[in-house]
């Protein structure tokens, strides 16, 4: 049975969850744990000889100790570049919050020292018309780590991500700042003293932009002890 499992989020979408999801992986590697990884629902996914497949799903597969198929990483696959619901829609198919911690809950099984499941966008985005992607941890009390996008108004984003997490009665295990551009934000230093003085959570690392974004690379700038303490 995975021993912890997070579930990973984001202050909006294109954050760079995945390529931290990655290092983190690659950074408890790097301790000697078991490693597992999933990614329920994902859109922008391409036609392959194999079926419909994500980037970012594999990616974590990639990162990951533990072989798994691609359908357990990543179940529901979505054609169209667009919000899932919408997606799911257009396929005629739709998405649930039960079946996904079903899915969850079948690799927490599974021998490991951590499992990351990824969601889609930020906190509150929808996979229905009644439920959004928050049902899915919160029905598996599952911790959250959340990823920050070091750019203009991040400040707010970061702390009203926050501040939902825990309205829906979660805690936040640990957030991760990232440089999402080349070019480093204003008052760079002075937004990361205040996310750290106001996010009440242990700050994982910062990792730099890469044009060639590299997991391992840039799991050495992470700090990832804290997610097997207790």
């Amino acid at each position: 049975m995975a021993r912890k499992s997070y579930f990973v989020t984001g202050t909006d979408t294109g954050v760079g969850k995945t390529m931290v999801s990655a290092a983190i992986l690659e950074a408890a590697a790097s301790l000697g744990k078991r490693t597992l990884a999933m990614k329920p629902v994902a859109s922008g996914c391409e036609e392959t000889p194999e079926g419909l497949r994500n980037e970012d799903a594999l990616i974590l597969m990639e990162a990951m100790s533990e072989s798994l198929a691609y359908d357990q990483v990543n179940p529901v696959a979505l054609k169209p570049a667009i919000a899932p619901h919408v997606a799911a829609a257009q396929a005629g198919r739709t998405i649930m919050a039960e079946r996904l911690v079903g899915l969850c809950r079948g690799l927490q099984m599974r021998p490991a020292d951590l499992l990351l499941v990824e969601g889609a966008g930020g906190w509150r985005v929808p996979l229905n018309d009644r439920e959004t992607y928050a049902a899915m941890p919160g029905a598996l009390k599952m911790p959250v780590i959340l990823v920050v996008a070091l750019r203009l108004g991040c400040i707010n984003h970061a702390l009203l991500t926050a501040e939902a997490i825990r309205r829906d009665g979660l805690a936040i295990a640990g957030w991760v700042a990232n440089r999402p551009v080349a070019e480093i934000m204003g008052c760079e230093q002075e937004t990361l003293e205040y996310l750290l003085n106001h996010l009440a959570a242990p700050c994982l690392g910062v990792l730099p932009w890469q044009e060639d974004a590299d997991p391992r690379t840039l799991s050495t700038g992470l700090n990832v002890d804290c997610l097997f303490e207790n």
